[in-house]
């Protein structure tokens, strides 16, 4: 690539920032701040765990583009699967009783990979459209059963399901409730085990347990009768990744079964190795009726997504007569397919989940927990290559930082400009990195962060 003088890089830079502001919308900004700012930040390419902006600053991505670069940037391997697609068979849907080889196959390698008991696929192009997808499997699925009445769905608050009208219903952080009519009917959020800024004198235990009792007492509020489906992810990922503390995925489980309640396990951040196995589910111990996927089954590559359905919903919905009137123009997209099948090759090939489980993820680990010396960094919370460092100004007494945000947000914007990606959600710093992030690039990210928390204190 050509490089460009510094004064034809920053003409270039204003043109397209200016471009941007006239005409582009982004998601979840202020637009008035993107103005003042003077336009948003070009990112023009990448490699490995490396970006690079239009003005040529080089930023190591901490959050893995937006949780989804498994693989990291440049893998040619991907680009020539979707090439060989497009050349091929570029589109063709999977309606009017019609597949595709490569749809086919790759609802066939997700059985393979996926939970015990999970082995028919529904494709989407996106985490929201699968859970919006999963909330019409279950009311199709109690319906059929002739229970129509079970339709209450219960999520967590701080969860993040989407940003549909549906699965920001289902998401539980109040900033997606801003608008009228959202969360839809029969749609309700149960506690969350966020130990640090609810679990008071309880330890992480002794919350999990509760949080799952208050779970329970809200089923017998709306009446077992009336619930069909219970939601969460492994691990929280955008409400902060908050890790469930043991006996707690037990416990809900258990209470699922008992008031015949199907369980959903949103996988969109915690699957294909993001854990350290190929699902959070197996991480956590869980059998799930319905898991939803989408990010990492591509490395972010195109856009994909999917329910995997257990055989309990699909032997009522797959297998007896009876229409399923749900679909979407690209579910199976053969190009899209063609790189998620690629993807989940080269996974095994690489052996990238055992890597993550074995040898980067506790390195990671290791690394961030490093920071809790720190007299503002409260707590580290994490498994395999996710984790938040919780920033504070009374770390004994786990009291929130006022005003919201004022720490998290300066050192997340100094990050940026230090060469560093994350993500500032409350006054917690997220990270998501590729899973082939190295060793040096660990210790480079650990090294910026504390620079930046330093440098704002």
């Amino acid at each position: 690539m050509t490089t460009l003088p510094m004064n034809d890089r920053t003409a270039i830079t204003a043109r397209l920032q200016e471009t941007d502001l006239r005409h582009h919308m982004h998601p979840f900004a202020d637009h008035q701040e993107l103005v003042a700012e003077g336009g948003a930040r070009v990112i023009t390419r990448a490699e490995g765990s490396t970006l690079w902006d239009s003005e040529g600053r080089r930023l190591l991505d901490g959050m893995g583009g937006l949780w989804c670069v498994n693989l990291g940037y440049g893998r040619r391997e991907l680009v020539e699967a979707a090439t060989r697609q497009m050349h091929e068979l570029p589109y063709y849907n999977t309606f009017f009783k019609t597949t595709t080889p490569v749809a086919a196959e790759l609802a066939a390698d997700l059985a393979e990979i996926a939970p015990a008991g999970l082995s028919r696929v529904f494709f989407a192009n996106s985490g929201s459209e699968a859970n919006d997808t999963n909330i019409r499997l279950v009311r199709s699925y109690w319906s059929r059963l002739g229970k129509p009445e079970k339709r209450a769905i219960i999520s967590r608050k701080y969860a993040y399901h989407g940003s549909t009208i549906a699965s920001a219903s289902l998401t539980g952080l109040a900033a997606m409730h801003d608008i009228p009519g959202v969360p839809i009917p029969d749609i309700h959020h149960a506690p969350a085990p966020f130990w640090w800024a609810e679990g008071g004198a309880l330890s992480p235990e002794e919350h999990g347990r509760a949080c799952a009792a208050a779970l329970e007492a809200m089923i017998l509020d709306l009446g077992p009768e009336n619930v069909g489906a219970f939601i969460g992810e492994p691990v929280m990922g955008a409400g902060g990744v908050l890790v469930p503390p043991p006996g707690y995925w037990s416990a809900v489980q258990r209470i699922c079964r008992k008031h015949d309640i199907l369980l959903i396990v949103d996988e969109v951040i915690c699957g294909f190795g993001r854990t350290g196995n190929w699902f959070g589910s197996q991480t956590y111990d869980i059998a799930p009726d319905i898991i939803t996927v989408a990010k990492g089954l591509s490395s972010g590559y195109l856009p994909i997504s999917a329910s995997i359905i257990g055989d309990r919903v699909a032997g009522v919905l797959m297998d007896q007569p009876g229409r399923f009137p749900h679909g979407y123009t690209y579910s199976g997209h053969p190009a899209a397919a063609a790189v998620a099948r690629e993807t989940i090759r080269l996974m095994k090939a690489e052996g990238v989940v055992e890597r993550v489980r074995d040898d980067i993820g506790p390195y990671f680990q290791r690394g961030l927990a490093s920071l809790l010396d720190h007299p503002r960094v409260g707590e580290v919370r994490g498994v395999g290559l996710m984790a938040a460092v919780e920033l504070t100004r009374d770390k004994a007494g786990r009291a929130p930082v006022q005003p919201l945000g004022s720490l998290a947000t300066p050192v997340r914007n100094l990050c940026f400009e230090r060469g560093l990606v994350t993500r500032a959600v409350r006054d917690c710093l997220l990270f998501s990195p590729p899973l082939v992030i190295t060793h040096a690039e660990v210790d480079e990210l650990v090294g910026i962060l504390r620079g930046c928390i330093d440098a704002v204190e």
